[in-house]
Parts: C-alpha cells; sequence; structure tokens
C-alpha cells in the first residue's frame, strides 16, 4: 500500500483528502489548493453526464492541470494545514500544491428543474485522483474504482470598500396633461450581502392629471454565458407591489431582500456553486477583471433593481438601478 497526502490508494481503497472546498478569489491572486497524481480541472458543464450520447461529452474544460505524485516528482513547502492532513494520512503520506490562475471563472450552478438528474449545469472545479500507468493517456482505460473525484469552489468575497448607492431619477409627460409625473430612487450603498435587507428611497410627486394607485419593485438577475455569446437571460428573484396616493406626494424607504428561498422553482436560476442541495444561495455578482480572455470567462452574474410606477390610462414610469449582491468577508477565515 502507498499513501499520498490528499490520496490513499491500494487494491481495495482510494480515498482524496483535501484540507477545505471553498477557495477564495482575491481579485489578484487564488487561494491554493492541495495537489496529488491527479489533476484539477475547471470546466463548464451544459449537460448531464446521464445525458452523453454517441461519444458527445456535455462538458467543455476551461482548464486543467496535473501532476505526478508517486513516484513523487515535486515536493512544495509544507503549510499549517499540509502538517494537519499529513498526520491524518499517516505514514508514506505526500504532500502536494495547485495553483488557480487568477484569470479563471468563479463556480457557478444553473439551478436544475425538479425532474433535472445529475451534476447541475454551470462553473465547476473538480479535483480528480486517479491510479494510470501515464498520467493523461486518452487510449487508457481508468476502472472508477481506482478513481477519486471531489468538487471544490473557487469564490469570492465582497471588497473592503463600500460605494455610495446609486440614484435615478426620471420625469414623464403625458398627452392631454399639462404637467408630468417625477420618479426618484436612491440606495444607501452600491453592495449588499446576500440575505442582508435592501433599503430603496422611493419619491413620487404625480403633477399630471392621471391615476397613479401603485408601483412595483423587482429585483431581476442577469446570466450570461459568455462561452456561447448568444446565452444571455434574465429572471426575477424579486417583485413586490406597493399602493400610493392616487393623485398626490409619495416619499418613503422601502426594504426588500432576494432570496433563494422563494425562488426554488425557477429551473436555470444562477447560484454560487453549489457542494450540497443546501449550500448555495443566489450567485454573486461577477467582477470583471482587466484583459481576461472571454474564452475562461464562464458565467457571469449581475442585478439590477426596476422601480415601475403604474400610470392609469398612460403607460409606465420606469427606472433602474444597478445592485451588487455578495459575502462579506469572513474575518480571520482568508489572508
Amino acid at each position: 500500500e502507498v499513501v499520498h497526502y490528499g490520496l490513499v490508494f491500494s487494491v481495495k481503497q482510494l480515498t482524496l483528502y483535501l484540507g477545505k472546498r471553498d477557495y477564495v478569489d482575491h481579485t489578484t491572486s487564488v487561494d491554493q489548493v492541495g495537489k496529488l497524481f491527479c489533476q484539477l480541472a475547471c470546466a463548464f458543464r451544459y449537460g448531464s453526464e446521464d445525458l452523453d450520447v454517441m461519444g458527445l461529452c456535455f462538458r467543455k474544460d476551461i482548464w486543467f492541470t496535473q501532476t505526478q505524485l508517486y513516484p513523487q516528482t515535486n515536493k512544495p513547502t509544507n503549510t499549517a494545514m499540509h502538517d494537519t492532513l499529513l498526520t491524518k494520512a499517516g505514514e508514506n503520506a505526500y504532500a502536494f500544491t495547485f495553483e488557480i490562475p487568477n484569470n479563471l471563472p468563479c463556480s457557478v450552478s444553473l439551478q436544475p428543474g425538479p425532474d433535472d438528474k445529475g451534476k447541475a449545469c454551470g462553473v465547476d472545479f473538480e479535483v480528480k485522483t486517479y491510479l494510470a500507468k501515464e498520467a493523461n493517456d486518452p487510449n487508457e482505460t481508468i476502472d472508477k474504482k481506482d478513481t477519486a473525484r471531489l468538487i471544490v469552489r473557487k469564490i469570492q468575497y465582497a471588497p473592503t470598500a463600500v460605494g455610495a448607492g446609486p440614484k435615478a431619477d426620471i420625469c414623464k409627460s403625458f398627452m392631454m396633461s399639462d404637467k408630468p409625473v417625477h420618479l426618484e430612487a436612491s440606495l444607501q450603498k452600491d453592495l449588499y450581502f446576500h440575505g442582508e435587507a435592501i433599503q430603496i428611497k422611493i419619491k413620487i410627486k404625480n403633477e399630471s392629471n392621471k391615476t397613479v394607485k401603485k408601483f412595483k419593485i423587482s429585483v431581476d438577475q442577469t446570466t450570461d454565458i459568455v462561452l456561447y455569446s448568444a446565452d444571455k437571460y434574465t429572471k426575477p428573484v424579486f417583485c413586490q407591489e406597493f399602493t400610493v396616493d392616487p393623485n398626490g406626494t409619495y416619499e418613503n424607504t422601502l426594504a426588500i431582500t432576494p432570496v433563494l428561498t422563494e425562488n426554488k422553482d425557477k429551473r436555470g436560476l444562477a447560484l454560487d456553486g453549489r457542494l450540497k442541495d443546501e449550500d448555495t444561495n443566489l450567485a454573486s455578482t461577477s467582477i470583471l477583471k482587466s484583459a481576461i480572455d472571454k474564452e475562461v470567462l464562464g458565467i457571469l452574474v449581475s442585478y439590477k433593481i426596476k422601480i415601475n410606477l403604474m400610470v392609469a390610462g398612460g403607460g409606465d414610469v420606469t427606472l433602474e438601478l444597478p445592485l451588487m449582491l455578495m459575502h462579506p468577508k469572513p474575518e480571520g477565515n482568508c489572508p
């Protein structure tokens, strides 16, 4: 029996150990991943493996790297995490490290429908360990019992600095009315955390002879699958109507909270990469980096808030505000 750090293999068992499953994208660098005689692959999955037919694979590799663990060819400098897992793995263990490039996309899953089976579509990172004569021989058959796989996530946390909130206003005139309807909206800040109440300040001034009885606030998620330039779609993740004085003024600060629990039935909704069904939320806003090749962007996610004022007999008055949704950086957990 030969035991690898991260990998234990014998005639009966193949076991993969990793120190963690979330790897943080700090914009300038990405957390390192433990490595063995294996490969780390970033791929876009656009169909279940169960659907593979006639040799077609519903998966496109964006990037991958691999290394030989035994016989060992490269010994990294051990970290505290290495030492902990080396102790767990026992004798004849070998440490490894993967370096995730800074230009790769973050993990994103597309929410499956109720009848969908298999792995979710989206961008994922998979550590695959295997026993083989050659590291990457396409003609060699590798037995499933000699293979271990583990999905890890590449994630981004919100930047430390929070900016001023966006503002927008519109003044719309109507036929047969000599005065307009004014609509103004603003946010307190430009970024909110998942699950945090979003405070929206609304001002309405109706000087027209039209009747305004209500307005609607919605939050739209736009998913741009950049590998396929035409595949871009928008889904609402929050919608609520509010009543107003028909012919007067309105000024109020309202709280809205878009959450995944209210959107479980929406197939194709973008979620942060999931490790298990309950371990996710609405996808975080994608922070774009400069000079990145479009082919490795994967899936981009953005949000906007729409305020739609419904004017009787005169159409709608609509304005939009950009919204960033992300997770705060945990204290003490990330360098």
